[in-house]
């Protein structure tokens, strides 16, 4: 017996090792749903491989999950998800509220539009490659349309002068147009009204400081300073009137008029019998050149401008020229004292402009041709703003005139004259309210000059 039980424990032992050595997969002790995801995996990696160069089939989700084949793309939005028990991919729609953020997203972040059911790796890696070099996306519906509308609006500078070539119409520069009238204005053909009109039109263009300095390189200007030796009174007047809007602030021009014989021509208009008009403008035109410019002051001086400008003064109904002459004197002083004040701001020891203004004897001769006096009688003008801008010319010329002051009984009353109007006028800006009004400022000049001739 003892032998028979070993034989049966022998027998079993070996059916069961050939069991365990012949045994079938499915019975294995191993997780079925782990191995099943371990291979549908290695089929997932090995299809996305075989995929890498075909073409991808857009795969159109519903609400409900649906099993998704190899080589099928997911649309943007979709939710997708991988079943473990049978190791397929699964997608649907996702619910409402998500996919309406999701939208937003994707409009907010201006996602590339391919708009195509089918695309290829390839087509993804090179729209990819563009984003990341900074190409431009499409322009936007609402760019496309005012692109549109400014092409309704404004049309190319090429099609413009066509059209206006077929209607004879000819688009000028300034430059074309200033060369036009100047040639106008300078042909003999040409009539007096043609001429003013020329000239009238081409004051417009010269006060820009470009088209004066352009009136130079043809000799545009040459030919308007000639038409002061007019013996018409109009072309005298208005070839005067574009000269002085010529040479305000232009030193280039102020040095090209000196040279070419500007002051000249313009004190001998003054000194001589011409219309009140025409001296208006001569005179505009020589304030125009002499201001900051001290070489002109200077050649002014040399040639006797201040006996012209005193005759033109003292000439009968030229009271408004004379408020204009001292206006212009009170500039010429101002401008040498504003020098010295800079010079000595800048603490420069001989500073090119102050030197230029030391060479004009400004002051000394104003005293020597009798400016102090004139001065003086032109404050009994009726004008309240002609006694402001004499009242400042008496005090830019107090150190220089002081003295003739003095001696003068006439200024002394007509200064006691006007501190009794201009204290009954400041008190009435007073009762008004007006601290510091206007007839207060002038009733202080004149208690500063009184004040200084004591």
């Amino acid at each position: 017996m003892a032998l028979l039980g070993m034989l049966l424990g022998l027998l079993m032992a070996s059916c069961f090792t050939f069991c365990l050595s012949h045994q079938n997969p499915e019975f294995a002790l191993t997780s079925p749903e782990k191995s099943r995801t371990k291979e549908a995996d290695r089929k997932e990696t090995t299809a996305e491989e075989e995929l890498d160069s075909e073409v991808l089939e857009v795969f159109h989700p519903t609400h409900e999950w649906q099993a998704l084949r190899p080589g099928q793309a997911v649309p943007a939005g979709s939710h997708v998800r991988l079943n473990l028990q049978t190791g397929a991919r699964e997608v649907k729609l996702q619910e409402e509220d998500k996919f309406r953020s999701n939208l937003k997203g994707l409009k907010k972040g201006r996602r590339l539009d391919i708009n195509t059911n089918t695309y290829t790796s390839q087509d993804l890696k090179s729209a990819l490659a563009k984003f990341k070099e900074g190409a431009e996306m499409e322009s936007s519906k609402e760019d496309k349309a005012r692109q549109a509308k400014v092409k309704r609006l404004f049309r190319p500078i090429e099609e413009l002068k066509k059209d206006f070539e077929e209607l004879n119409v000819i688009i000028e520069t300034d430059m074309q147009i200033m060369v036009r009238l100047i040639n106008k204005f300078n042909s003999s053909s040409s009539s007096l009204e043609e001429k003013i009109a020329a000239l009238f039109d081409l004051e417009y263009y010269v006060h820009q400081m470009d088209n004066a300095q352009g009136l130079l390189s043809f000799g545009g200007l040459q030919v308007v300073i000639n038409g002061l030796n007019s013996t018409e009174p109009l072309v005298k007047e208005y070839a005067a009137f574009v000269l002085g809007a010529a040479f305000s602030s232009n030193p280039k021009v102020q040095v090209e008029a000196i040279e070419g014989g500007a002051l000249q021509k313009l004190l001998v208009i003054l000194a001589t019998e011409q219309p009140l008009p025409a001296k208006k403008k001569v005179l505009f035109a020589l304030c125009s050149l002499l201001r900051h410019f001290p070489y002109a002051q200077q050649q002014f001086l040399k040639l006797g401008g201040l006996q012209v400008l005193r005759s033109l003064v003292q000439a009968k109904g030229t009271e408004m020229l004379a408020v204009r002459v001292v206006t212009l004197l009170y500039d010429l002083v101002t401008e040498k004292m504003f020098a010295e004040e800079e010079a000595e701001l800048t603490q420069e020891t001989s500073p090119e402009k102050l030197q230029q203004y030391r060479q004009v004897p400004l002051l000394p001769g104003l005293r020597e041709q009798g400016w102090c006096e004139i001065t003086a009688h032109l404050l009994a003008l009726p004008e309240h703003d002609a006694r402001e801008k004499v009242l400042q010319t008496l005090g830019a010329l107090l150190a220089t005139c002081r003295d003739r002051y003095r001696q003068d009984p006439q200024l002394s009353r007509t200064l006691v004259s006007l501190q009794a109007e201009y204290q009954a006028l400041a008190a009435l800006e007073l009762q008004d309210g007006e601290d510091e009004g206007y007839f207060r400022e002038l009733l202080g000049s004149i208690n500063s000059l009184l004040k200084e001739l004591r």
